[in-house]
């Protein structure tokens, strides 16, 4: 194992805490477990492009605005797995890590959100494990975006593994919302005080007021179109 890996993602302080053995040892079951999950990335977002290409081919239009993806560093896992009191190991990832692999859909409205999930969790080879609907029912902060854990099976040399990841699919105005929120709660040495949560809060109000609204400009413009929720349900 490289020791300069260890030192990039642990600090010092963290490489004592843990011992250096237990990292090193994890680091050599990460890399296989690292490789199913980013296979887990590749094949939902192809999903999601084909999904938004079959779109603009019937509809001429493309429900999402762009897909983001990031697999979870070792340091996360590791750090995880540790303040959750579970075992150190690839089987414990597997079994209790569900964010390892996260795929973020970003839609134009709203009704795209409900669109695309329903049209993804509908094939044959996704098994939808748990939703959390943020949209209809934020958090007490404000934050709004539809949560799916999924699994899939990725096909190897010898094997089939099923495995886990989350998505998180919300429109434009509600990225923006949380990655701005994500970014001052990373920056303050401190607690954000109960005035700015507030405003916070009431900011998330105010950019899902403009999604509704948006939504129904949208469905006024497009009201002889096509583009109704039950045809788009039979596209497939």
């Amino acid at each position: 194992m490289n020791r300069n890996n260890i030192e990039y993602e642990f600090s010092a302080n963290e490489i004592i805490k843990y011992g250096r053995p237990k990292i090193e040892e994890f680091y050599k079951e990460l890399i296989a477990v690292q490789q199913l999950y980013s296979a887990a990335i590749k094949e939902i977002r192809t999903k999601f492009e084909i999904l938004d290409d079959e779109f603009k081919a019937k509809y001429d239009y493309n429900p999402i605005h762009h897909i983001e993806s990031r697999l979870k560093s070792p340091r996360s896992i590791y750090g995880k797995l540790n303040r959750k009191g579970f075992e150190i190991s690839a089987k414990s990832i597997r079994e209790n890590l569900f964010d390892v692999a996260g795929i973020r859909v970003v839609c134009n409205y709203i009704d795209d959100i409900y669109r695309i999930a329903d049209l993804l969790t509908r094939q044959d080879d996704i098994t939808l494990i748990r939703t959390k609907d943020y949209i209809e029912h934020p958090k007490e902060n404000g934050y709004r975006s539809l949560h799916l854990i999924v699994s899939i099976p990725i096909f190897l040399a010898e094997k089939t593994e099923n495995v886990m990841a989350e998505i998180q699919i919300r429109t434009i105005a509600m990225n923006l919302w949380a990655s701005l929120e994500h970014e001052l709660k990373y920056k303050s040495d401190s607690d954000v005080s109960d005035d700015l949560k507030d405003r916070l809060k009431e900011n998330a109000e105010a950019i899902y007021k403009i999604d509704t609204e948006m939504q129904a400009i949208f469905k006024e413009v497009h009201s002889k179109d096509n583009l109704s929720d039950g045809q788009c349900r039979g596209m497939r």
